[in-house]
């Protein structure tokens, strides 16, 4: 490719509603515009980005098995319908009409439609299993688009479907896309991490989300340093303490805290450690058979509600908060001095692992201006539920029991998941087996986010020049930097026949022909991001060299002309 032919439109700014960098640098490089919230036209450098992981998918995809097909973007709201999902998604679902008023849905993903082509197509145990997938443009209406391509409502996605006959071959079909998943962000020439996961409004069993590393990403990954256990914040398990609790060893006293609500307040008033502190939280749940139950959800001072696990204790699926008229209805004081003891009305409390641990600990005394200290379960109130409800802290115990973990930040980019019958059961998707009997066909599926993968890309490799992209996903691998390439025939006979070489020998290389000044050619390359720049100079000519250097390189690297295209390719393959 030359640049002369090809389109390039850089910026020196980025517009000022850009936020994070990759968004900034996208814009700067010219690999995207926007068109409108969230929506974005992919201009000819971000496309060619779009397109390698696309390829390094589809490779992959096909290497396990799985068949290619391209399901449609608009969806009739009757299979929506079936699953519940219609109306489940809420106002993420775009809907719209069709002349006839008829209703269809924009896809955000497509378990409606692959169950749907299944159960009319596939009749026989014969023809399982079986993995289809598609690489497809999703629509999801975000409450605010922000981050560029990292959260946008228009993106491309690839979605994997697979079909088996049993619970032991949805698992195999599973690990087969895991390890494919594996491979793909191997070949991208990423640092991520695959992290156990909540399963979320897509349903099922299990799950595992695979991470782009970055400072910059939104959500945090626990791991252990010393062991192979991984899960995100919402799945993380936070273990009960080891010790079993203390004897009390305190009276219960009611204390006063004057215009302090909040534990750390309280702390600093009574001199004690936040860790003696128990904060309440106030759900509620509605039913047209019970009406309105309240429930006091008991944390440690310093430990944050894990809203995921919340809703997984038995009775509390579809929470909400509860409203300050309910909490004074309930406790008979506003928030901030709420606790399980001497409530106004009868409240289901459910503790965390370890606040079920504590002792002598301090609570609200449901009296404003006061709280209890000396607390103990069982002596001034009954021993509670228990459950698993906070976040873990760096330096918690591993699940698994091998060290003690560690949280970094990372950018969700794909997702694998064990539906089982989550779809199959509503949609009636069954399969004759060996006795001629229906069964209900196990379901798995598996989504990259495509046009994510760039931004995450660019948030983990990047410097104050620009993007830094692995040279697997580059726009271009190899860039030619000719000094007077219009003005030299020195300079542009043998920069042709470098670039002649280079593509013969399979580079995707570029040559910038366009005779701009050097400080522009090489500011543009390294914004835009190609991980490879050879120089081509008559100083360095005359003395039988070439200037090479990486993205990444402090400095150039003096090269025998004979001896670039070898030099290169090395470099690649490295």
């Amino acid at each position: 490719m030359r640049a002369s032919r090809f389109f390039i439109s850089t910026l020196k700014e980025a517009p000022s509603d850009a936020e994070i960098v990759s968004h900034k640098l996208m814009l700067r490089a010219g690999m995207i515009k926007r068109l409108g919230s969230g929506i974005y036209t992919y201009m000819p450098m971000g496309l060619r980005i779009i397109r390698k992981v696309e390829n390094i998918i589809r490779e992959e995809m096909n290497r396990a098995g799985a068949i290619e097909l391209l399901m449609p973007v608009v969806q009739p709201a009757e299979l929506w319908q079936e699953t519940g999902r219609w109306d489940k998604m809420g106002p993420e679902l775009m809907r719209v009409k069709d002349r006839h008023g008829r209703d269809f849905a924009i896809q955000p993903t497509s378990e409606e439609v692959i169950t749907d082509v299944v159960r009319n197509d596939i009749k026989s145990y014969r023809q399982l299993p079986i993995n289809f997938y598609h690489i497809q443009t999703k629509f999801r209406d975000e409450r605010r688009p922000r981050f560029g391509l990292m959260r946008g409502r228009e993106f491309t996605m690839k979605d994997a479907y697979s079909f088996d006959r049993d619970v032991a071959g949805m698992q195999r079909s599973y690990q087969i896309m895991y390890d494919a998943y594996v491979r793909i962000f191997e070949r991208f020439g990423l640092q991520f991490r695959a992290v156990a996961a909540d399963n979320g409004a897509i349903g099922g069993s299990g799950s595992h989300e695979f991470h782009v590393i970055a400072d910059t990403g939104e959500d945090a990954l626990v791991y252990s340093p010393e062991s192979d256990y991984a899960a995100n914040m919402e799945a993380a398990e936070a273990v009960a303490p080891a010790t079993p609790r203390a004897a009390p060893s305190q009276p219960l006293t009611r204390t006063p805290t004057p215009g302090k609500a909040k534990c750390e307040a309280v702390a600093e008033l009574l001199n004690l450690p936040l860790q003696q502190t128990v904060k309440s939280i106030v759900l509620a749940v509605d039913s047209e058979e019970a009406g309105t139950q309240v429930w006091l959800l008991m944390l440690r001072g310093d430990h944050d509600l894990n809203e995921v696990k919340a809703a997984k204790v038995p009775g509390l699926a579809n929470y909400r908060f509860a409203t300050e008229s309910e909490i004074v209805e309930h406790f008979g004081t506003r928030p901030g001095y709420l606790g399980p003891i001497g409530t106004k009305k009868p409240v289901r409390v459910v503790a965390d692992r370890t606040v079920a641990a504590m002792s002598d600990f301090v609570c609200g005394a449901n009296e404003e201006d006061f709280h209890f200290t000396g607390a103990n379960w069982g002596r001034d109130l009954p021993e509670p539920e228990v459950a698993d409800l906070r976040n873990v802290v760096a330096g918690d115990p591993s699940p698994d029991g091998r060290g003690r973990l560690a949280i970094q930040r990372g950018i969700e980019v794909g997702h694998v998941f064990q539906l089982g019958t989550r779809y199959s059961e509503d949609m009636q998707a069954t399969y004759l087996d060996e006795t001629g009997k229906p069964q209900l066909m196990q379901m798995g599926c598996y989504g990259i986010g495509v046009t994510r993968i760039l931004g995450a890309a660019i948030e983990q490799n990047f410097d104050d020049k620009g993007i830094i992209w692995p040279a697997a996903i580059a726009p271009f691998q190899v860039v030619l930097c000719p000094m007077g390439y219009d003005r030299s025939e020195m300079v542009r006979t043998e920069t042709d026949r470098l670039y002649d070489a280079l593509i013969a020998a399979g580079v995707d290389v570029i040559l910038d022909d366009r005779g701009e000044r050097p400080g522009v050619m090489f500011a543009d390359w390294e914004l835009i991001g190609v991980p490879h720049r050879v120089v081509i100079g008559e100083r360095g000519l005359k003395e039988g060299k070439l200037e090479y250097q990486g993205r990444r390189d402090a400095a150039a690297t003096a090269v025998a002309v004979a001896e670039m295209p070898a030099f290169v390719r090395a470099r690649l393959a490295a």
